[in-house]
């Protein structure tokens, strides 16, 4: 398993076990052709080598985008302030042999996406490594 998938697990499993009075529809890897409102989406991570001696590593970003609907936003930003913290929550050992060096929030933005359709987007800098 590459370091992207076992972070995309990770991602996937921490937001999808979040709790409280409003529950995501659904958790997704990829964008869906169709979903219940609300429902999550973690992008493939962007990484590039961070490697050193005898140590396999990947340093980038990770997106987690949120989609809601309603005059309001308020709903959602509650979501994305949970998602955020189930994500930056992931253990260290990802699987794999891949753990987590560093895991932090670089930005969050919840935005209209057309029509009643609001969008919260948080983006994470997430630094891997293997040991060889």
């Amino acid at each position: 398993m590459s370091a992207g998938e076992a972070l995309v697990a990770a991602a996937v499993a921490a937001v999808d076990a979040v709790e409280g009075p409003t529950r995501l529809s659904a958790v997704f890897d990829g964008a869906p052709v169709r979903a219940a409102l609300p429902y999550a989406v973690v992008g493939d991570p962007v990484l590039i080598d961070w490697s050193a001696a005898g140590v396999t590593g990947r340093e980038g970003r990770l997106t987690v985008t949120l989609w809601d609907a309603g005059e309001v936003p308020a709903r959602l930003r509650t979501l994305v302030e949970a998602a955020e913290a189930a994500v930056l929550g992931i253990g260290p050992n990802l699987g794999a042999g891949w753990r987590v060096a560093s895991l932090q929030l670089v930005r969050s933005r919840v935005v209209r996406a057309g029509g009643d359709r609001w969008m919260g987007v948080s983006e994470f800098r997430v630094r891997l490594y293997r040991a060889q």
